[in-house]
This record gives C-alpha cells, sequence and structure tokens, in this order.
C-alpha cells in the first residue's frame, strides 16, 4: 500500500497557469466539501493561501477565534512517505494571518465536531493538539489531505487540478480584488513581494492596470472638486 501511494507522490499533474479557475475551483470545490470533515482545512488553503503542510500543522493553540487570528508557527511535511514536523523553514513563512468571519464560522464547527469525535474515541483519542486530525486524534499525514481532495474535485467534476493550485487561486483573487502586494505577500508567507509579483505575473498587470485606473480616477475627482469649490469662492467683480 506504501509503495503504490510513494510512487503517486512522485507523479505531478501539468503545471497549471497560477490561479486559473479559481472562482470555479472555489465556488464547486468549496461547495462539494461543505458536509467534509476537513472543509475548514480546505477553506483555509483556498482563501487564505496556507501550503498544504502549514494547515495540516495548524495547532489549536495558535489559532485565535475570538480575535479572527491563526498563527502559522508549525508544519507537517514529507520525506519521501515519512511525515515530518517542524518549524517554519523561513521567518516570512512563521507568520499569523487573519481570518474572515466565515472561516471563524467554519472553524468553530469543525472544533465542535473534532470535541464529539474525542467523545466518541474515548481512551483512544491522542490529545495531539492539532486543529485537523483523524477520527482519534492524531495528526494527518499531508498526503491523505491531498488524497481527499482529489476524489472531492472528481465528484464534482473539476478538471484535473492539485491541491495546491488552490493557494494559487487565493493569491489571484486576493490580487484580483485589490489587496495590496505586501499584504498578500505576508499572508502568503512569500520572503519578498518581488517574488509574489513575479509569481503571480498574469494577474498583476491587471491589477497593476485597475490600481492606475482607481488612481487617475480619485485625482481626477479630487482636481476636480477643488476647481469648484474655487470657482464657488470667487469674489464677484463690478
Amino acid at each position: 500500500m506504501r509503495a503504490r501511494q510513494g510512487r503517486r507522490l512522485g507523479q505531478r499533474g501539468p503545471a497549471r497557469q497560477p490561479g486559473s479557475d479559481a472562482l470555479t475551483i472555489l465556488s464547486l470545490g468549496l461547495a462539494q466539501a461543505a458536509t467534509h470533515r476537513l472543509f475548514a482545512l480546505y477553506r483555509l488553503i483556498a482563501l487564505r493561501g496556507l501550503r498544504r503542510g502549514e494547515a495540516v500543522g495548524l495547532r489549536w493553540k495558535d489559532v485565535d477565534l475570538t480575535a479572527g487570528t491563526a498563527g502559522v508557527h508549525w508544519q507537517i511535511t514529507q520525506l519521501g512517505w515519512e511525515p515530518v514536523q517542524g518549524r517554519p523553514k523561513t521567518e516570512a513563512s512563521d507568520r499569523t494571518i487573519a481570518l474572515d468571519a466565515d472561516t471563524v464560522t467554519a472553524l468553530r464547527a469543525h472544533r465542535r465536531h473534532q470535541a464529539a469525535e474525542r467523545l466518541a474515541a474515548g481512551e483512544a483519542w491522542t490529545n495531539s493538539g492539532f486543529a485537523f486530525t483523524d477520527e482519534i486524534g492524531r495528526p494527518l499525514h499531508p498526503q491523505q489531505v491531498s488524497d481527499q481532495f482529489y476524489q472531492l474535485a472528481f465528484q464534482v467534476g473539476l478538471p484535473p487540478v492539485r491541491l495546491h493550485d488552490l493557494r494559487h487561486g487565493a493569491a489571484s483573487l486576493m490580487l484580483a480584488a485589490g489587496v495590496d502586494l505586501k499584504v498578500v505577500q505576508e499572508t502568503l508567507g512569500h520572503v519578498s513581494s518581488t517574488f509574489t509579483r513575479d509569481t503571480y505575473t498574469s494577474v498583476y498587470p491587471e491589477v497593476a492596470r485597475a490600481a492606475a485606473e482607481s488612481t487617475a480616477a480619485l485625482v481626477n475627482t479630487a482636481a476636480t472638486s477643488a476647481q469648484t469649490a474655487r470657482l464657488i469662492t470667487l469674489p464677484n467683480q463690478t
């Protein structure tokens, strides 16, 4: 079984344009995953751009649902087939991200479901402290998370898509929504905003053009308002 799974790990799908079909993946994929026990995990990747290992390694002690934040301070990656735990490799990757209200709601629901699983497991429960675990509290294997996502994608009829494409989609959607490049960089845990811009070259020019138009419109509006005010306050000349 492991040999078969290990071979699958080395089989990478064709590279997709970062963020391509992002809206389709998010709307259809998340709708299909809404009742899945790992829905909150997939939502974090799709909207907040977590890497797979960061999502799998998320710990409850690093999550503040009241403040709406999640600390990305631990990860579970793979060395061959074996899962490896540790801190993020770079200072930029070790970060705290903001959570939207719907993601907070999803995490609250997930925590309640996990509490029910803990009660059902009884003494078999492993108190690992991770936000996402199997049915008896053990940390998830990263490939297990990918395999379940591939199954969901197939069921909803999406084209071949990798779990990592959700992260690309999150970045593209943030940029398209006009989120500042520096904020996107910090949310994704990139070392520099230059790397973020260069990675999403297909999206960034559109965002830059939109920002230019918005800036010009703002300046034009301000100039028009100033001119109008000047005309209004001109003294009467006789």
